[in-house]
């Protein structure tokens, strides 16, 4: 039995490398829409991120379109993310099951990034302006059997910085596979593949595809769920090894039916803190779940080290 679980897991991880890294040739790192990278539902981000294989989770639409098929029954979510200074996120989503149809979703992510003072080389000022980020999309997902589902999403991006704009359009798509074991799963997804329809001032940018790699796996005798992924492997990298530093992991821990804890740990963002942070907390995060048979409210603090916090909140109701 053992024999046979590994080989199904080293199976699904080589041929899940294997497209990640055929699509990732084709993808560069870039700074167009890179707010659709960071939008995560708290569950997910007290977990640092560690999402891409998760059973039942409504942050799948914007992790793994694949997952939703997943989700056990009809779910609206909601979350809210306070970021540093004035800058806010906010994330609704939308999955139900259609009998002979498959399961549909609907996702939907803004960032506000507050008001500007509007001022001439002089220093005379012209009133403010605003700037804000959003993205709708519409994601469909089916199984091929009760252990693997495929899904994919298409969404329409939209860019906005004062009287100007940006727009456009992409694809995720997905596969999530469940272990015969029925413990362990492996997901893989690719994010943001598409083109700009519009540009700010005519200079056409590549979106910020992301390609992740995700396994989980509940343990036995302890109530604790483990999981890794592989997050960004379509950015530029300088060798082989660099490519997998953007990784998470996390876990989280059943206290009874109704109490969930959670922590994270994501190298990624940790990475991106700069120097001086090996005696800070950047890139680690934590939280907590409360979960009913119709509502869960969840809660993450994720740490950017000394500079700053996010706060996310969440709730998950089942009408």
């Amino acid at each position: 039995m053992m024999q046979t679980l590994a080989t199904d897991i080293r199976n699904v991880v080589c041929c899940c490398i294997a497209f990640g890294a055929a699509l990732s040739v084709q993808a560069q790192q870039a700074t167009v829409f890179s707010f659709l990278r960071y939008n995560q539902t708290a569950r997910v981000a007290a977990m640092g991120g560690a999402g891409t294989a998760l059973l039942d989770e409504p942050g799948s639409l914007f992790q793994n379109p694949a997952a939703i098929r997943t989700m056990q029954e009809r779910s609206i979510t909601a979350t809210f993310m306070k970021h540093v200074l004035d800058i806010n996120s906010g994330v609704l989503g939308y999955v139900d099951h259609i009998e002979g149809i498959g399961t549909i979703g609907i996702g939907i992510i803004g960032t506000s990034f507050g008001t500007f003072e509007r001022s001439t080389t002089t220093g005379d000022r012209m009133g403010t302006f605003g700037a804000s980020d959003v993205a709708l999309g519409v994601s469909y997902a089916n199984s091929v059997d009760s252990n693997i589902t495929y899904g994919v999403t298409l969404k329409f991006i939209s860019s906005t910085l004062d009287d100007m704009q940006s727009t456009g359009v992409a694809v995720d798509a997905g596969v999530h596979y469940r272990l015969p074991d029925k413990r362990s799963n492996v997901g893989l997804s690719i994010m943001h593949l598409g083109t700009q329809l519009s540009t700010y001032d005519g200079t056409r940018d590549r979106l910020p595809v992301d390609v992740r790699l995700g396994i989980n796996h509940r343990l036995r005798g302890l109530p604790l769920l483990m999981n890794v992924s592989l997050n960004h492997l379509a950015d530029d990298a300088n060798d082989l090894a660099a490519r997998f530093l953007s990784f998470s992991v996390g876990g989280e821990l059943y206290l009874g039916k109704y109490i969930q804890l959670r922590a994270g740990y994501d190298n990624g963002s940790r990475n991106l803190s700069g120097v001086n942070v090996a005696t800070q907390l950047s890139g680690l995060s934590f939280g907590v779940g409360i979960i009913t048979s119709f509502v869960t409210l969840d809660y993450a603090l994720s740490s950017l080290g000394t500079a700053a916090s996010i706060h996310r909140a969440s709730i998950r109701i089942r009408p």
